[in-house]
């Protein structure tokens, strides 16, 4: 199978983030089941649109009827889909008003800067701090949810939050590196 990226080190680097972000899907898929649809069928939603990611980064990784405009564009809408459901409409209570409204902001943030960086015509022009800040917006928003938990007590959810809770910055991760990847090849 042709793969789009040549470079050994991107295709490690896109294969990891795939397989990292499947296992995390994969895992919050067995809480689902475990616990019951009635008590998590929020993050069933949200694995969905993960999913729809990982399918559309196995498309765009092995050239499969995806076009970069394409993958740009669904993959946009995924990640922005999964904030505006999961850190802004229905935020999470946390333990401290100071990590909510943190939360809240980096959020907003990072939905405005999904939407200035990727929704323009030209998005070849973004450099590469442009791309990376995305991800490093949305590892601080996994950072914050994540000391919260740790602060909160332990319960028989507590694992499957702190794995739910990075996967999206995973697949941001990959879906940045394929962009920084096309924007090279200009």
């Amino acid at each position: 199978m042709k793969t789009r990226f040549s470079k050994r080190a991107k295709v490690f680097d896109i294969g990891i983030t795939a397989v990292a972000a499947l296992l995390s899907v994969g895992i919050m898929l067995f809480g689902v089941f475990h616990y019951g649809l009635s008590n998590t069928w929020p993050e069933l939603v949200l694995n969905l649109f993960y999913i729809a990611c990982l399918v559309m980064m196995w498309m765009y990784f092995f050239d499969i009827r995806i076009t970069t405009q394409q993958f740009n564009y669904w993959s946009s809408v995924c990640v922005g889909i999964t904030i505006l459901l999961r850190d802004i409409l229905f935020a999470p209570p946390l333990m401290y008003y100071s990590l909510h409204l943190a939360c809240s902001t980096l959020s907003v943030l990072l939905l405005l800067m999904l939407t200035f960086f990727y929704a323009r015509k030209e998005w070849k022009t973004y450099s590469k701090s442009n791309l990376w800040m995305i991800f490093v917006v949305d590892c601080l928003i996994a950072l914050l949810y994540n000391i919260d938990i740790m602060l909160e007590p332990r319960d028989e959810f507590t694992d499957y939050m702190l794995t739910e809770i990075w996967i999206r910055p995973t697949i941001t991760y990959g879906l940045v590196a394929c962009f920084v990847t096309e924007q090279a090849k200009q």
